[in-house]
Parts: structure tokens; sequence; C-alpha cells
């Protein structure tokens, strides 16, 4: 990596840590001579130190454009099949998704985990991956979108109940 790609996010800069959620970079640490971001993940409430150096390959990106996540919000009404996966392929499938992080992924996550939770009842680690997709989803879009939270879950239930 190089030294352009180490200012690539800024304190302040909104971002998104996947797995985690939406959060502030609050500053850069020294620790052990290695330099780190401090996130601050708003749904936790809790802080992230990532290494500057690799940040970027670990997932840690700008949120979305408005564009974005009105076309990732749009793609929650199509019907994706998942059949003939066993839970633990559709689990290991949709943690790859959410490894990549890109708003789109997620909303993938979202779509395909709340659609089979209509056909049968979530496995406790599909459940807490489609509560935590969701709460990606909804924090992000909000943000970009300037929709209260609230609003923004009603706009996502609709999609995917449509």
């Amino acid at each position: 990596m190089n030294s352009t790609e180490k200012s690539v996010f800024r304190i302040g800069d909104a971002v998104v840590y996947p797995m985690q959620g939406v959060g502030c970079i609050l500053g850069r640490e020294t620790r052990r001579e290695k330099e780190y971001y401090r996130v601050q993940i708003s749904a936790s409430d809790m802080d992230v130190l990532l290494p500057v150096d690799n940040a970027s390959a670990l997932g840690l990106r700008h949120l979305a454009s408005a564009t974005e996540a009105r076309k990732a919000i749009s793609s929650l009404s199509e019907k994706r099949e998942t059949r003939g996966l066993d839970w633990k392929q559709r689990l290991m499938m949709n943690q790859e998704l959410m490894k990549e992080g890109t708003l789109s992924a997620v909303a993938q996550v979202v779509n395909s985990l709340y659609r089979r939770s209509k056909v049968k009842e979530l496995p406790v680690q599909e459940r807490k991956l489609y509560d935590s997709a969701l709460s990606i989803l909804v924090d992000e879009s909000s943000s970009v979108l300037g929709i209260a939270t609230e609003e923004m879950k009603k706009k996502i239930f609709a999609k995917l109940e449509k």
C-alpha cells in the first residue's frame, strides 16, 4: 500500500466497517510503532482500532452514494432463490457478501435471509447475520439519503414485502 492510500480516510469521515456497521473516524493513534484509525461504530457504541496500512483491505470504506443506496433498496423487491443450499452453505455465502462490504451486497444478504425467514425460522447464526445486515442497511441508507431510521426501516420492509 502506498502512502497516498494511507490518507484515504480522514478524522470525521463517516465510514462502514463490514460486519460491524456505520461509524466515524475519531482519530489516528500509534501503538507499538504502528498507526491505527480509531473508528467509533454507532450501532454498538464501541471503538475499533484498524491498522492504517490495511484498513481498506479489511473492508473499511466510505459511505455509499445516494444513487447506490437507492439502487440497493430498490433491489430488495427482487426475489432471489437459495433453494438447494443448506443453512451452512447459505451462511458462508452470505458471510462472503458481508465481507465484500458494499451496500448492494448487504442488501442481497437482507433480501435472501428475509425471504428465507418467511419460509422457515432462521438458525441462530443466520438470524444474527440478518440482524447485522439489516442494521447496516438501515443505518447507512438513512445516513446517505437523509431519512430518519424508522422511516428507512419502513421503506426497506415495504420493498421486501413486494
